[in-house]
């Protein structure tokens, strides 16, 4: 629990640790909610519907592995059209 104080224009000023805890940042959204004469604020994560696949651990570790692996050089390609591409990843042990 931390006490913070109302000021001009109505402004509260999130603890930092708070913020550190649920990984809030500058420009980030929370919804405040009135529940029975207790303000209720939640972390809200705006995130376009057809790119929440990208956010998940799963996708996550994938976009890190495939950096590493640009980082190391470990790549295919380029390619000079669409077949060769499909012939080296044919090519490739999975």
């Amino acid at each position: 629990m931390a006490l913070v104080k109302v000021k001009r224009h109505h402004q509260i000023t999130l603890p930092h640790m708070l913020c550190k805890k649920l990984n809030l940042d500058v420009g980030d959204y929370v919804e405040i909610e009135d529940r029975g004469g207790e303000i209720v604020i939640k972390p809200v994560k705006m995130v376009h519907p057809d790119q929440v696949y990208f956010y998940t651990k799963e996708w996550q570790k994938g976009e890190a592995e495939a950096d590493k692996d640009i980082a190391k050089g470990d790549v295919f390609g380029p390619f000079d059209n669409a077949d060769e591409c499909i012939q080296a990843l044919k090519n490739t042990k999975a």
